[in-house]
Protein backbone atom coordinates (compact mmCIF):
# COMPACT_ATOMS: atom_id res chain seq x y z
CA UNK A 1 0.00 0.00 0.00
CA UNK A 2 1.84 3.34 -0.67
CA UNK A 3 2.74 5.52 1.90
CA UNK A 4 0.44 8.47 3.09
CA UNK A 5 1.95 11.98 1.98
CA UNK A 6 0.29 13.11 5.29
CA UNK A 7 2.51 10.84 7.45
CA UNK A 8 4.99 13.16 8.01
CA UNK A 9 2.74 15.78 9.58
CA UNK A 10 2.66 16.81 13.21
CA UNK A 11 -0.54 15.32 14.78
CA UNK A 12 -3.57 17.61 15.45
CA UNK A 13 -4.40 19.07 18.71
CA UNK A 14 -7.90 20.72 19.95
CA UNK A 15 -7.47 23.92 21.37
CA UNK A 16 -9.03 24.40 24.97
CA UNK A 17 -9.64 27.86 26.23
CA UNK A 18 -7.95 28.76 29.23
CA UNK A 19 -8.50 31.66 31.03
CA UNK A 20 -5.40 34.13 31.87
CA UNK A 21 -5.94 33.76 35.27
CA UNK A 22 -7.20 31.39 38.26
CA UNK A 23 -7.37 31.50 41.87
CA UNK A 24 -4.08 32.64 43.51
CA UNK A 25 -2.87 34.28 40.35
CA UNK A 26 -2.07 37.96 40.48
CA UNK A 27 -4.08 39.17 37.63
CA UNK A 28 -2.03 41.35 34.86
CA UNK A 29 -4.20 43.05 31.89
CA UNK A 30 -1.38 45.14 31.05
CA UNK A 31 -2.40 43.71 27.27
CA UNK A 32 -6.00 45.29 27.18
CA UNK A 33 -5.24 48.25 25.10
CA UNK A 34 -7.31 51.38 25.69
CA UNK A 35 -7.02 53.68 23.18
CA UNK A 36 -7.52 57.36 23.20
CA UNK A 37 -10.65 58.84 23.64
CA UNK A 38 -11.21 59.43 20.29
CA UNK A 39 -9.05 57.20 18.69
CA UNK A 40 -12.64 56.36 16.30
CA UNK A 41 -14.88 59.64 15.60
CA UNK A 42 -18.79 59.66 16.05
CA UNK A 43 -19.30 59.32 12.49
CA UNK A 44 -22.71 59.95 11.05
CA UNK A 45 -25.87 58.06 11.94
CA UNK A 46 -26.67 57.46 8.19
CA UNK A 47 -23.31 55.78 7.45
CA UNK A 48 -23.10 52.41 5.82
CA UNK A 49 -21.94 49.69 7.89
CA UNK A 50 -19.20 48.92 5.68
CA UNK A 51 -17.40 51.76 6.56
CA UNK A 52 -16.78 51.50 10.41
CA UNK A 53 -15.36 48.32 10.70
CA UNK A 54 -13.01 50.42 13.16
CA UNK A 55 -15.19 50.57 15.48
CA UNK A 56 -15.57 47.43 16.37
CA UNK A 57 -12.21 46.34 17.17
CA UNK A 58 -11.56 49.87 18.85
CA UNK A 59 -13.27 51.27 22.21
CA UNK A 60 -15.58 53.97 22.43
CA UNK A 61 -14.92 56.46 25.28
CA UNK A 62 -16.26 59.91 26.50
CA UNK A 63 -14.70 59.87 30.14
CA UNK A 64 -11.08 60.86 30.29
CA UNK A 65 -8.24 60.16 32.52
CA UNK A 66 -8.73 63.65 34.27
CA UNK A 67 -12.47 62.54 34.60
CA UNK A 68 -13.38 65.26 32.07
CA UNK A 69 -15.71 64.67 29.25
CA UNK A 70 -14.47 65.38 25.86
CA UNK A 71 -14.11 64.24 22.12
CA UNK A 72 -16.84 63.65 19.23
CA UNK A 73 -18.83 60.37 21.27
CA UNK A 74 -19.47 63.10 24.50
CA UNK A 75 -22.63 63.09 24.42
CA UNK A 76 -23.16 66.63 26.52
CA UNK A 77 -25.99 65.48 29.28
CA UNK A 78 -26.43 68.69 31.36
CA UNK A 79 -25.60 68.25 34.90
CA UNK A 80 -29.37 67.37 36.28
CA UNK A 81 -29.38 64.54 34.03
CA UNK A 82 -25.88 63.15 35.31
CA UNK A 83 -27.07 63.58 38.75
CA UNK A 84 -29.99 61.38 37.85
CA UNK A 85 -27.97 59.02 36.03
CA UNK A 86 -25.90 58.77 39.03
CA UNK A 87 -28.51 58.47 41.61
CA UNK A 88 -30.05 55.61 39.55
CA UNK A 89 -26.86 53.68 39.40
CA UNK A 90 -26.79 54.00 43.09
CA UNK A 91 -30.51 52.71 43.74
CA UNK A 92 -29.57 49.65 41.43
CA UNK A 93 -26.57 49.09 43.24
CA UNK A 94 -28.60 49.26 47.57
CA UNK A 95 -31.72 47.53 45.88
CA UNK A 96 -28.62 44.78 44.87
CA UNK A 97 -26.97 44.88 48.00
CA UNK A 98 -30.16 44.63 50.18
CA UNK A 99 -31.73 41.71 47.62
CA UNK A 100 -28.63 39.43 48.04
CA UNK A 101 -28.78 40.14 51.91
CA UNK A 102 -32.50 38.57 51.48
CA UNK A 103 -31.37 35.33 49.78
CA UNK A 104 -28.50 34.62 52.40
CA UNK A 105 -31.56 34.93 54.95
CA UNK A 106 -33.46 32.52 53.34
CA UNK A 107 -36.13 34.67 52.40
CA UNK A 108 -35.79 33.61 48.78
CA UNK A 109 -34.30 31.42 46.26
CA UNK A 110 -32.21 32.90 43.84
CA UNK A 111 -30.63 36.61 43.49
CA UNK A 112 -28.34 38.21 40.63
CA UNK A 113 -25.97 41.22 41.13
CA UNK A 114 -25.18 43.27 38.45
CA UNK A 115 -22.02 45.01 40.12
CA UNK A 116 -19.94 46.43 37.95
CA UNK A 117 -22.30 46.53 35.35
CA UNK A 118 -24.59 48.98 36.19
CA UNK A 119 -24.14 51.95 33.28
CA UNK A 120 -24.94 48.89 30.93
CA UNK A 121 -28.67 49.18 31.95
CA UNK A 122 -28.98 52.33 33.33
CA UNK A 123 -27.33 54.52 30.95
CA UNK A 124 -28.63 52.69 27.98
CA UNK A 125 -31.96 52.93 29.04
CA UNK A 126 -31.87 56.35 29.78
CA UNK A 127 -30.94 57.16 26.03
CA UNK A 128 -34.31 55.54 24.76
CA UNK A 129 -37.55 56.50 24.50
CA UNK A 130 -40.33 55.15 27.62
CA UNK A 131 -42.16 53.27 25.39
CA UNK A 132 -39.18 51.30 23.48
CA UNK A 133 -39.69 48.16 24.15
CA UNK A 134 -36.42 46.32 25.76
CA UNK A 135 -35.85 42.67 26.02
CA UNK A 136 -33.53 42.08 28.91
CA UNK A 137 -31.16 39.28 30.00
CA UNK A 138 -31.09 38.31 34.10
CA UNK A 139 -28.99 41.36 34.87
CA UNK A 140 -30.91 44.37 33.69
CA UNK A 141 -33.00 45.22 36.64
CA UNK A 142 -31.42 48.31 36.20
CA UNK A 143 -34.02 48.78 32.79
CA UNK A 144 -36.91 49.11 35.58
CA UNK A 145 -35.31 50.95 38.00
CA UNK A 146 -34.45 53.62 35.40
CA UNK A 147 -37.93 53.60 34.46
CA UNK A 148 -39.31 53.94 38.03
CA UNK A 149 -40.97 50.81 38.38
CA UNK A 150 -41.99 50.43 41.93
CA UNK A 151 -39.66 48.48 43.77
CA UNK A 152 -42.33 46.59 45.76
CA UNK A 153 -43.31 45.65 42.92
CA UNK A 154 -39.73 43.81 42.67
CA UNK A 155 -39.36 42.96 45.64
CA UNK A 156 -42.99 41.15 45.77
CA UNK A 157 -41.91 38.65 42.69
CA UNK A 158 -38.63 37.87 44.38
CA UNK A 159 -40.49 36.85 47.11
CA UNK A 160 -43.16 35.52 45.34
CA UNK A 161 -45.52 36.75 47.77
CA UNK A 162 -49.02 38.04 47.83
CA UNK A 163 -48.60 40.98 45.97
CA UNK A 164 -46.10 39.31 43.12
CA UNK A 165 -48.06 40.69 39.91
CA UNK A 166 -46.35 36.97 38.39
CA UNK A 167 -48.15 34.89 41.07
CA UNK A 168 -45.44 33.03 42.10
CA UNK A 169 -45.08 31.52 38.31
CA UNK A 170 -41.53 33.16 37.79
CA UNK A 171 -38.47 32.21 39.24
CA UNK A 172 -37.04 35.03 41.46
CA UNK A 173 -35.98 38.32 39.35
CA UNK A 174 -37.50 37.21 36.35
CA UNK A 175 -39.92 40.30 36.07
CA UNK A 176 -42.31 40.88 33.40
CA UNK A 177 -43.66 44.68 33.04
CA UNK A 178 -45.45 45.08 29.85
CA UNK A 179 -46.19 49.04 30.48
CA UNK A 180 -42.79 50.43 31.15
CA UNK A 181 -41.54 48.38 28.33
CA UNK A 182 -40.15 45.34 29.88
CA UNK A 183 -40.39 42.25 28.28
CA UNK A 184 -40.48 39.00 29.89
CA UNK A 185 -37.03 37.93 31.19
CA UNK A 186 -37.05 33.98 30.11
CA UNK A 187 -34.51 31.12 32.13
CA UNK A 188 -33.58 29.85 28.26
CA UNK A 189 -30.74 31.95 27.61
CA UNK A 190 -30.83 34.31 24.01
CA UNK A 191 -34.74 33.59 23.16
CA UNK A 192 -35.39 37.47 23.93
CA UNK A 193 -33.05 37.99 20.93
CA UNK A 194 -35.41 36.44 17.90
CA UNK A 195 -38.56 37.93 20.04
CA UNK A 196 -36.66 41.64 19.88
CA UNK A 197 -36.30 41.06 16.22
CA UNK A 198 -39.87 40.28 15.77
CA UNK A 199 -41.04 42.80 17.77
CA UNK A 200 -39.49 45.52 15.53
CA UNK A 201 -40.72 44.33 12.99
CA UNK A 202 -43.71 44.32 13.47
CA UNK A 203 -42.75 48.12 14.76
CA UNK A 204 -41.90 48.60 11.47
CA UNK A 205 -44.61 46.75 9.41
CA UNK A 206 -47.20 48.75 11.32
CA UNK A 207 -45.08 52.17 10.47
CA UNK A 208 -44.78 52.66 13.93
CA UNK A 209 -41.95 55.19 15.65
CA UNK A 210 -40.95 52.57 18.41
CA UNK A 211 -38.03 50.48 18.22
CA UNK A 212 -36.48 47.29 20.67
CA UNK A 213 -33.68 47.03 22.41
CA UNK A 214 -32.27 43.40 23.48
CA UNK A 215 -29.63 42.40 25.68
CA UNK A 216 -27.43 39.23 26.20
CA UNK A 217 -23.91 38.09 27.92
CA UNK A 218 -21.09 37.31 25.77
CA UNK A 219 -21.43 33.33 26.56
CA UNK A 220 -24.84 33.61 25.47
CA UNK A 221 -23.89 34.66 21.57
CA UNK A 222 -22.37 31.29 21.14
CA UNK A 223 -26.23 30.43 21.07
CA UNK A 224 -28.39 29.64 17.47
CA UNK A 225 -30.97 32.39 18.67
CA UNK A 226 -27.85 34.74 18.41
CA UNK A 227 -27.11 34.15 15.00
CA UNK A 228 -30.88 33.73 13.94
CA UNK A 229 -31.69 37.23 15.07
CA UNK A 230 -28.86 38.40 13.83
CA UNK A 231 -29.74 36.96 10.20
CA UNK A 232 -33.50 38.41 10.55
CA UNK A 233 -32.64 41.89 11.49
CA UNK A 234 -29.72 41.94 8.42
CA UNK A 235 -32.63 40.73 6.16
CA UNK A 236 -35.37 43.10 6.85
CA UNK A 237 -33.25 45.90 8.26
CA UNK A 238 -35.02 45.46 11.35
CA UNK A 239 -35.23 48.62 14.10
CA UNK A 240 -33.74 46.93 16.89
CA UNK A 241 -30.73 47.52 19.19
CA UNK A 242 -28.52 44.12 19.88
CA UNK A 243 -26.30 44.44 23.19
CA UNK A 244 -23.70 42.08 24.28
CA UNK A 245 -22.63 42.91 27.76
CA UNK A 246 -19.13 41.44 28.04
CA UNK A 247 -18.30 40.83 31.14
CA UNK A 248 -15.61 38.17 31.11
CA UNK A 249 -17.22 35.54 32.25
CA UNK A 250 -20.42 33.13 31.97
CA UNK A 251 -21.21 31.20 34.93
CA UNK A 252 -18.01 29.61 35.69
CA UNK A 253 -16.51 29.96 32.09
CA UNK A 254 -14.81 32.89 30.42
CA UNK A 255 -15.66 34.67 27.78
CA UNK A 256 -13.34 32.58 25.50
CA UNK A 257 -15.61 29.80 25.29
CA UNK A 258 -17.90 31.99 23.50
CA UNK A 259 -14.94 33.15 20.85
CA UNK A 260 -13.19 36.40 22.50
CA UNK A 261 -9.61 34.84 21.76
CA UNK A 262 -10.38 35.12 18.09
CA UNK A 263 -11.92 38.62 17.54
CA UNK A 264 -14.14 41.14 19.39
CA UNK A 265 -17.99 40.39 20.04
CA UNK A 266 -18.92 43.77 18.29
CA UNK A 267 -17.10 42.54 14.89
CA UNK A 268 -20.06 39.85 14.89
CA UNK A 269 -22.01 42.26 13.32
CA UNK A 270 -19.51 42.90 10.24
CA UNK A 271 -20.16 39.55 8.80
CA UNK A 272 -24.10 40.15 8.97
CA UNK A 273 -23.44 43.68 7.08
CA UNK A 274 -24.75 45.55 10.52
CA UNK A 275 -23.28 48.57 12.33
CA UNK A 276 -20.78 47.21 15.00
CA UNK A 277 -19.77 49.55 17.87
CA UNK A 278 -16.96 48.20 20.77
CA UNK A 279 -17.97 50.32 23.79
CA UNK A 280 -16.26 51.16 27.35
CA UNK A 281 -18.75 49.84 29.30
CA UNK A 282 -17.71 51.24 32.95
CA UNK A 283 -18.11 54.63 31.12
CA UNK A 284 -21.73 55.64 31.24
CA UNK A 285 -21.53 58.55 28.94
CA UNK A 286 -20.01 56.21 26.54
CA UNK A 287 -22.91 53.46 26.72
CA UNK A 288 -25.57 56.90 26.70
CA UNK A 289 -23.39 57.78 23.58
CA UNK A 290 -23.79 54.62 21.49
CA UNK A 291 -26.98 54.36 22.69
CA UNK A 292 -28.34 57.25 21.12
CA UNK A 293 -26.56 56.98 18.20
CA UNK A 294 -27.56 53.34 17.37
CA UNK A 295 -31.51 54.80 18.44
CA UNK A 296 -31.38 57.37 16.26
CA UNK A 297 -29.90 55.21 13.15
CA UNK A 298 -32.61 52.81 13.67
CA UNK A 299 -35.19 55.52 14.39
CA UNK A 300 -34.63 56.68 10.88
CA UNK A 301 -34.68 53.75 9.37
CA UNK A 302 -30.81 53.13 9.09
CA UNK A 303 -31.46 49.52 10.71
CA UNK A 304 -29.73 46.99 13.51
CA UNK A 305 -26.90 47.83 15.14
CA UNK A 306 -24.41 45.35 17.69
CA UNK A 307 -23.11 47.36 20.38
CA UNK A 308 -20.64 45.49 22.84
CA UNK A 309 -20.10 46.57 26.27
CA UNK A 310 -16.77 45.94 27.43
CA UNK A 311 -16.83 45.39 31.16
CA UNK A 312 -16.55 42.83 33.98
CA UNK A 313 -18.71 40.92 36.48
CA UNK A 314 -17.67 42.54 39.84
CA UNK A 315 -19.45 39.38 41.95
CA UNK A 316 -20.28 36.15 41.46
CA UNK A 317 -22.89 34.69 38.34
CA UNK A 318 -25.36 34.63 41.31
CA UNK A 319 -26.30 33.62 44.46
CA UNK A 320 -25.49 29.80 43.82
CA UNK A 321 -22.03 30.80 42.39
CA UNK A 322 -18.79 31.06 44.15
CA UNK A 323 -16.21 33.06 41.72
CA UNK A 324 -13.40 32.51 44.02
CA UNK A 325 -13.06 28.59 43.10
CA UNK A 326 -12.50 29.89 39.53
CA UNK A 327 -10.98 33.32 38.84
CA UNK A 328 -8.33 35.35 40.70
CA UNK A 329 -9.63 37.12 43.77
CA UNK A 330 -8.54 40.44 42.72
CA UNK A 331 -9.92 40.66 39.22
CA UNK A 332 -12.27 43.31 39.67
CA UNK A 333 -10.17 45.71 41.62
CA UNK A 334 -7.54 45.31 38.92
CA UNK A 335 -9.79 46.09 35.98
CA UNK A 336 -8.47 49.03 33.95
CA UNK A 337 -11.74 50.24 33.18
CA UNK A 338 -12.46 51.17 36.83
CA UNK A 339 -15.76 50.81 38.54
CA UNK A 340 -18.82 52.44 36.81
CA UNK A 341 -20.21 54.69 39.80
CA UNK A 342 -16.77 55.56 40.86
CA UNK A 343 -16.07 57.13 37.15
CA UNK A 344 -19.30 59.20 36.85
CA UNK A 345 -18.94 60.14 40.64
CA UNK A 346 -15.18 61.47 39.67
CA UNK A 347 -16.56 63.30 36.50
CA UNK A 348 -19.40 65.21 38.40
CA UNK A 349 -16.93 66.20 41.10
CA UNK A 350 -14.45 67.25 38.67
CA UNK A 351 -16.83 69.43 36.68
CA UNK A 352 -18.24 71.03 40.26
CA UNK A 353 -21.58 69.32 40.45
CA UNK A 354 -20.37 66.63 43.48
CA UNK A 355 -18.57 66.01 46.57
CA UNK A 356 -17.84 62.98 48.77
CA UNK A 357 -19.53 64.11 50.85
CA UNK A 358 -23.16 64.25 48.72
CA UNK A 359 -22.21 61.12 47.51
CA UNK A 360 -21.97 59.43 50.76
CA UNK A 361 -25.08 61.27 51.91
CA UNK A 362 -26.67 59.45 49.11
CA UNK A 363 -25.82 55.97 49.70
CA UNK A 364 -26.93 56.42 52.93
CA UNK A 365 -30.19 57.63 52.01
CA UNK A 366 -30.74 54.94 48.98
CA UNK A 367 -29.89 52.45 51.72
CA UNK A 368 -32.76 53.44 53.86
CA UNK A 369 -35.01 53.92 51.15
CA UNK A 370 -34.51 50.24 49.92
CA UNK A 371 -34.63 49.11 53.53
CA UNK A 372 -37.85 50.93 53.72
CA UNK A 373 -39.36 49.11 51.13
CA UNK A 374 -37.89 46.11 51.53
CA UNK A 375 -40.33 45.95 55.09
CA UNK A 376 -43.17 46.79 53.09
CA UNK A 377 -42.65 43.94 50.25
CA UNK A 378 -42.06 41.58 53.19
CA UNK A 379 -45.29 42.52 54.80
CA UNK A 380 -47.07 40.36 51.72
CA UNK A 381 -45.01 37.32 52.88
CA UNK A 382 -41.70 35.86 51.70
CA UNK A 383 -40.69 32.70 49.70
CA UNK A 384 -41.25 29.25 51.62
CA UNK A 385 -43.86 30.81 54.48
CA UNK A 386 -46.87 29.73 53.43
CA UNK A 387 -49.09 29.66 50.04
CA UNK A 388 -49.56 33.18 49.03
CA UNK A 389 -51.85 32.71 45.98
CA UNK A 390 -54.86 30.45 46.13
CA UNK A 391 -54.03 26.73 45.01
CA UNK A 392 -56.16 27.13 42.00
CA UNK A 393 -54.50 29.85 40.23
CA UNK A 394 -51.89 27.71 38.62
CA UNK A 395 -55.15 26.86 36.25
CA UNK A 396 -55.94 30.62 35.92
CA UNK A 397 -54.33 33.02 33.05
CA UNK A 398 -53.96 29.67 30.11
CA UNK A 399 -56.75 30.27 28.47
CA UNK A 400 -58.84 33.11 28.01
CA UNK A 401 -61.93 31.05 29.06
CA UNK A 402 -60.89 27.99 30.82
CA UNK A 403 -61.94 24.80 29.06
CA UNK A 404 -64.30 22.35 30.61
CA UNK A 405 -61.64 19.64 31.27
CA UNK A 406 -59.36 21.83 33.30
CA UNK A 407 -62.23 22.70 35.04
CA UNK A 408 -62.76 19.74 36.29
CA UNK A 409 -58.79 18.80 37.41
CA UNK A 410 -59.16 21.78 39.22
CA UNK A 411 -62.08 20.86 41.72
CA UNK A 412 -60.84 17.18 41.98
CA UNK A 413 -57.12 18.66 43.21
CA UNK A 414 -59.22 20.91 45.83
CA UNK A 415 -61.62 18.02 47.09
CA UNK A 416 -58.09 16.31 46.95
CA UNK A 417 -56.60 18.53 49.51
CA UNK A 418 -59.42 19.12 51.56
CA UNK A 419 -59.69 15.27 51.94
CA UNK A 420 -55.66 15.05 52.92
CA UNK A 421 -55.38 18.66 55.11
CA UNK A 422 -58.98 19.40 56.26
CA UNK A 423 -61.38 22.07 55.34
CA UNK A 424 -58.72 25.02 56.15
CA UNK A 425 -56.00 23.69 54.45
CA UNK A 426 -55.29 27.04 52.45
CA UNK A 427 -54.87 29.02 55.46
CA UNK A 428 -52.24 27.14 56.77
Amino acid sequence: MEKSKKDNLAPLHLHIPEPKFRPGDVPNFSDIIIPAVDAHPRPDEHVLPADIHPLAYGLVRVLDENHQATGSWNPGLDVATLQVMLRKMLLLRAFDDRMFRAQRQGKTSFYMKSFGEEATSVAATMALDFNDMCFPSYRQQGILITRDYPLVDMMNQIYSNRGDRLKGRQLPIMYSAKDYGFFSLSGNLTTQYPQAVGWAMASASRGDTRISAVWCGEGSTAEGDFHNAMTFAAVYNAPVIFQVVNNQWAISSFSGFAGSERTTFAARAIGYGIAGLRVDGNDALAVYAAMQWAANRARNNGGPTLIEYFTYRGEGHSTSDDPSAYRAAEEYAQWPLGDPVTRLKDHLIAIGAWSDAAHDALIIELSEYVKTIQKEAEQNGILGHGLHHPFETMFEDVFEEMPWHLKEQCAQMLEEQQDKFGPNWEAR
